[in-house]
């Protein structure tokens, strides 16, 4: 710590603060219009001078040393920092310091006592406000580069310049045009950070920014993927003004990206369910709470009696608060009678749990993401952070432009590839052949770590012995990676000192992504970089969704409970019975898929869906449809009447995450709160009001009156979290998962003794290289990939109801300039994607990110069509199914044809 005195006053602060830090520890706020606590100081406005020891220094780039007198209080340095202000203000027009201007620049001048008509500039560069969320008024622009340095330091776009010389130098995007034009991917840290309201935020959030947040703010979890970031809600007459990101969210650390940012409008989107429906004479009509409840409650028991509780089913959501899916389980286990019950993780990162817990013991990832900011060594695996994972992707691509090696293995050329040391592009399909070739040179190089292999690992024998056969020019010959790239990185991540993993669904949707967890988690095994040995990071899966590692957590599976006992085993059902006081049933329910399967042969009778666009987002989405049609009863809880709900017998109208009351738990295990900014629409209730609504109209008590008495209740069935309270969040922040005790900190890396399995080992896997469910052949040439892109999020029900759409307006095939030769198409044309399953209408985009023979899409706009191209091909250990492997072909798409 170092302390010295500022105004007389004894600071003392960490090592490596500055001078600005010390005088606002005082209390004291100095002008600062070139400087963010989120950059690097520059130093070049001038306004923060102070005395430090006599000397007269820009506190922003002078470091606080032991025993400094600072001074900030002499008129002479008052006058100073006065002149300094009022000259920059001087240059600008009279709208900079309005009444109505709140800028950073304009609060300075009434603090300094500079008058309004100090600012009589008279400039006129224009106006760009071609862009939905960011409006640029070039006049007020002081050249202060904060947006710049943003763009680059923090977002890691680069997609902002100055131009000009002197006077006339102004902010720009870097490739000229309209903003809306360029690279900009609408992260807001330009408009957070601008100080002079040059670049603003255009309707009620304008002039409003996380330097000083509004009184009138709710704290919150954003409620897209699964990054956690903490969220600033600034509210005004019950409406969401602006989002902000919270300058100490401990994920994105005052970070944010365009959906967690601005994709709110849907709350008001005049396409909101406001009141129930029920289906009659195959129609859909308005109903009341009531007559919707009593509705769902008679036709469950009605499927209770004529097929017995496993007869019903339901599906709960990785969107729903952890409150929220523990009650869903509950209801089905105690009041229903049945396990069948999942969540949408069945089709993504089911594997990630399946894998990592026969790998290490536990469902999650091994270490908290801030130890990637000491790892010198990053190997990303089937995940394009950059735009599945903004904040994620930006403070990797941060810690590779400081020197961290980078590995990226995707088959596509797109966000983190481009800044890559080394870009592996394996064939969709192959993962276990690469990974197994990554652990050959690793094992044959000597590049291991023999005493954790023998102390603290089992299965190297059988493992060797596989390896044997995946030398990296037969991994080549699968992959087709060639043989020294696989050396390459093989040697960049076994020299490295602390290597780490992170993976997302390119690693999980196959037909054998359980193997593929398991065989990427052999590597840092290998090298000793897991359970807190200090010499690596571990692995880390990126969850696509806000609450996917948390409704999973919480016991939305069928073959699991609260904390993941297992409903087989006694003690485990054991502790839930004597919390819940009712018999859970020992046999594992139904899985997604099955769920499917048997409401079309007639074995399922009513099936509740949560959150989640099944006919939208599912495989094979004809045949999910055929299900719905088949099955008796069919609920939906939804925000919109989307594809699933217009299959409904009765869609109850819910709350969204900026509506609701409760935790998410984020990608590396740490439990969030999640607080309601404003009131939902109409009669829209949360899901959790739905759930005890169903339960109390079957005579049943669930307990659990409050979402925060059902997190305490989960925390009595399950070890992990009984530490764990909306207190304790409320007054902590976030706590990772295990938290065994109130008085306990959670493990945020764990296994530093040893491991969750068995026997306390680490379980190296020898299983092999098998093809995917699909291969290209002569009808269907072509291997599909699925995905996301940057500015919506799955099936776009809420960022396709607002400014997002207009920046991503359709959706796209990916394809080869070779393959557009071959098929006759043309960059911007309309195509036609035919699989064995189903067929999509697309617009081609023609580009070098995709290898020949391989094309892309992602799924946010169902009425192409998308995933009814996908198979039911699925892994073979937890159902997920296989998206990131589809033969497909393509054709022009002929008007009216």
């Amino acid at each position: 710590m170092t302390r010295l005195q500022v105004d007389g006053v004894p600071v003392e602060l960490p090592a490596g603060a500055s001078l600005l830090d010390a005088v606002r520890a005082t209390g004291t706020d100095l002008p600062a219009l070139c400087h963010d606590d989120r950059l690097r100081p520059a130093g070049s406005c001038r306004t923060c001078l102070v005395r430090a020891d006599g000397r007269t220094v820009a506190a922003c780039v002078t470091p606080a040393a032991p025993d400094l007198t600072v001074d900030t209080a002499d008129e002479g340095l008052r006058n100073l920092r006065r002149d300094a202000v009022a000259l920059i203000a001087s240059a600008l027009p009279p709208h900079a310091l309005a009444d109505t201007a709140h800028s950073e620049l304009a609060e300075a001048c009434r603090t300094l006592g500079i008058p309004a008509d100090t600012a009589a500039g008279d400039i006129t560069r224009g106006r760009d406000e071609s862009h939905p969320y960011v409006h640029l008024d070039r006049d007020l622009c002081i050249a202060c580069g904060r947006c710049v340095r943003m763009c680059s330091d923090v977002q890691g776009t680069f997609a902002l310049t100055l131009t000009g010389r002197g006077a006339d130098t102004v902010v720009a995007p870097g490739t000229g045009g309209a903003w809306a034009a360029s690279d900009c991917v609408s992260c807001g840290g330009c408009v957070d950070t601008c100080p002079t309201g040059a670049i603003t935020q255009p309707g009620p959030g304008q002039g409003i920014t996380s330097r000083r947040t509004p009184a009138d703010r709710v704290r919150t979890t954003c409620g897209y993927c699964g990054v956690g970031c903490t969220l600033d809600v600034v509210v005004h007459d019950d409406r969401v003004a602006a989002v902000l990101p919270a300058r100490d969210g401990p994920v994105n650390r005052g970070h944010a990206c365009v959906k967690g940012r601005f994709a709110y409008g849907y709350l008001g989107s005049a396409e909101r369910l406001t009141e129930p429906l029920l289906r009659e004479n195959g129609v859909l009509r308005a109903a009341s709470w009531a007559e919707a409840v009593a509705r769902i409650a008679e036709g469950l028991r009605a499927a209770v009696r004529d097929g017995g509780p496993d007869a019903v089913a339901a599906i709960s959501s990785a969107r729903a608060t952890n409150e929220e899916n523990y009650l869903v389980q509950k209801f089905l286990r105690t009041v229903i009678g049945t396990n069948n019950v999942d969540n949408c993780s069945r089709l993504c990162h089911a594997p990630s749990a399946a894998g990592l817990t026969a790998s290490f013991g536990r469902a999650g990832g091994t270490d908290p993401f801030d130890d990637v900011e000491t790892a010198d060594c990053l190997l990303v695996v089937g995940a394009n952070p950059v735009e599945a994972h903004p904040v994620v992707g930006a403070r990797l691509l941060r810690r590779a432009l400081a020197g961290a090696a980078l590995i990226v293995a995707d088959p596509r050329t797109v966000g983190l590839a481009r800044h890559a040391d080394l870009h592996l592009r394996p064939r969709p399909g192959t993962n276990v052949a690469l990974f197994h070739g990554l652990a050959h040179v690793l094992v044959d190089e000597g590049m291991t770590d023999p005493d954790f292999l023998r102390d603290r690992a089992t299965g190297l024998d059988a493992l060797t012995e596989l390896l044997a056969d995946y030398t990296p020019e037969r991994v080549a010959g699968i992959t087709g990676v060639p043989a020294d790239d696989i050396r390459k990185a093989a040697r960049l991540y076994g020299g490295a000192e602390r290597p780490a993993v992170l993976y997302g669904l390119g690693v999980t949707e196959h037909l054998h992504g359980t193997d593929g967890v398991r065989t990427l988690a052999n590597l840092p095994i290998l090298r000793g970089a897991v359970g807190g040995t200090g010499r690596g990071f571990g692995i880390s899966p990126l969850r696509g969704q806000n609450n996917v590692q948390g409704a999973s957590d919480m016991g939305a599976l069928p073959d699991l409970l609260p904390g993941y006992g297992r409903v087989t085993d006694p003690a485990a059902r054991g502790r839930a019975e004597a919390v819940w006081g009712r018999p859970v049933p020992p046999a594992p329910g139904l899985r997604i898929p099955e769920m499917f399967a048997a409401a079309r042969e007639g074995g399922l009778r009513a099936l509740w869906i949560i959150g989640e666009d099944v006919c939208a987002t599912d495989p094979d989405s004809r045949r999910v449809a055929e299900a719905l049609d088949a099955c008796p009863l069919v609920v939906v809880n939804e925000l919109f009447l989307g594809e699933t709900a217009r299959h409904a017998d009765v869609v109850l109208p819910v709350a969204s995450w900026l509506e609701k009351d409760g935790t998410f738990v984020n990608f590396d295990r740490r439990f969030q709160r999640v607080r309601p900014a404003v009131t939902p629409p109409g009669t829209a209730r949360s899901d959790f009001e739905a759930v005890h609504a169903v339960a109390d109209a079957l005579g049943a008590d669930l307990g659990c009156p409050t979402p925060a008495a059902a997190l305490a209740e989960c925390g009595r069935v399950s070890p992990l979290f009984a530490g764990l309270s909306h207190e304790r969040l409320d007054r902590e922040g976030a706590v990772p998962w295990p938290c065994p005790a109130p008085d306990r900190p959670g493990e945020a890396t764990l296994y530093a003794e040893e491991f969750a399995t068995p026997d306390g080992r680490a379980h190296l896997s020898a299983a092999p290289y098998l093809p995917p469910g699909e291969e290209p052949d002569r009808d269907y040439p072509l291997v599909l990939v699925t995905g996301r892109r940057w500015a919506h999020y799955n099936s776009g029900s809420m960022t396709r109801r607002g400014g997002n759409l207009l920046l991503d307006a359709n959706d796209r095939l990916d394809l080869n300039p070779e393959d557009a030769a071959r098929f006759g198409v043309r960059d911007g044309t309309p195509v036609t994607v035919e699989s064995r399953h189903g067929q999509a209408r697309l617009v081609a985009r023609v580009g070098t990110d995709l290898a020949p023979g391989q094309v892309f899409c992602a799924f946010h706009f169902p009425a192409s069509g998308v995933n009814s191209l996908t198979s039911e091909h699925a892994d073979t250990v937890t159902s997920c199914p296989e998206y990131k492997v589809t033969a497909v072909r393509l054709r022009p798409t002929v008007h009216g044809g």
